[in-house]
């Protein structure tokens, strides 16, 4: 059975729509299409599952695909033209919609070129991945990666709505799955101790991709982005706090080579310095920061930096962050389990120490 869950944003107010064979439901699609125009934007690992189908429950539209290469190390302002190009060829009008089908890279990209073609047309996020299904197809982040910093270039716009299919996560490979949990993760140790709690008590069955226990984990995912979306639009609060982990996983993302480390396995690491740093800081006790590294291990991810990032590599890197103000570096820690705490600027001594002893032999 579907649940549905909406992101309260007035005007701009969309569904999240969770469950299987939901991504080439005819009548559902119907519902959030603007006009016969359509392009679909996907990649070359999607297009084999998944393109066909959704082409076919299109019948009676006009439809197009664009096609681009698959990995973050694609994400760029280069590979984005390739979307304009196919829009502008096609003759493509303020009417048409965009639909975003794949993992996060292509929600983000095609979100960005919905936003900016013809000054906004609509879009809708068919999210392929765990990753994608719990975090970056909620809530209207889109945009692109430079190579001095990630996603420092794009827009806040939102969704018709977003297709959670929890079947086509049958297809995806165990690392990117395990990158996906990362995410999860994420909304116990920020704001939900009851989800954490249980997330270690099922994060096997998730690995087994237990049908019961991922429909859950997805839904208590997609509310807690939604609760913080329907705050906190634009990032100027409470939404920041969704970005544990993110400051220093963008800076290994950035300095290891975007596709090097995946986003989550990214975060995952950098979730476990803000433990640590938050250890530091007298918040969170030893025990604390041993258990967040544990959940993480069993979720098969990895929790150490790259020996090749010095600390003044990563400081250099988290300088660059669309946080910081007035070039101070602001990070997101936890106050406890459960709790994060807003952005705040901490003395680059214990950053230093962190990035120096955490992890490192």
């Amino acid at each position: 059975m579907n649940k549905t869950l909406q992101v309260e944003l007035a005007e701009r107010s969309y569904p999240i729509i969770i469950g299987p064979g939901l991504y080439n439901n005819a009548a559902l699609l119907a519902q959030h299409i603007k006009s016969k125009q359509v392009l679909i934007v996907t990649n070359t690992t999607i297009a084999p599952l998944y393109l066909e189908p959704l082409m076919a429950s299109l019948e009676g539209y006009q439809v197009c695909q664009c096609v681009l290469p698959d990995g973050e190390q694609y994400k760029t302002l280069e590979v984005l033209n390739t979307i304009f190009d196919c829009l502008l060829e096609h003759r493509f009008s303020r009417n048409a919609t965009l639909i975003a089908l794949g993992g996060g890279v292509i929600g983000d990209m095609g979100g960005f070129a919905a936003a900016c073609y013809q000054r906004g047309i609509a879009f809708i996020q068919i999210p392929t991945t765990l990753l994608a299904q719990v975090d970056s197809s909620v809530g209207g982040k889109t945009g692109v990666n430079h190579i001095k910093g990630k996603n420092m270039i794009g827009a806040f716009y939102q969704p018709q709505c977003v297709l959670a299919d929890t079947s086509v996560l049958q297809t995806l490979d165990a690392r990117q799955f395990s990158a996906g949990l990362a995410e999860v993760i994420k909304y116990g140790l920020i704001r939900d101790l009851e989800f954490f709690i249980w997330l270690e008590a099922n994060i096997e069955r998730l690995l087994a991709r237990d049908t019961e226990a991922l429909s859950y984990a997805i839904e208590r995912s997609c509310l807690n982005k939604a609760q913080v979306v329907n705050e906190d639009e634009f990032e100027t609060g409470a939404r920041a706090t969704l970005n544990l982990g993110h400051t220093f996983g963008h800076a290994i993302e950035t300095g290891t080579g975007y596709g090097t480390y995946l986003h989550g396995e990214a975060v995952a690491i950098g979730t476990c310095q803000a433990a640590d740093l938050s250890h530091r800081l007298g918040w969170l006790t030893q025990a604390d920061v041993q258990r967040i590294q544990e959940i993480f291990v069993r979720a098969q991810l990895p929790i150490t930096p790259p020996a090749a990032l010095d600390a003044n590599s990563i400081i250099a890197l988290m300088s660059v962050d669309k946080k910081n103000i007035d070039g101070k570096i602001r990070v997101i820690l936890l106050e406890r389990i459960g709790k994060a705490a807003l952005p705040l600027t901490v003395d680059s001594a214990l950053i230093e120490k962190t990035l120096t002893s955490y992890g490192r032999s």
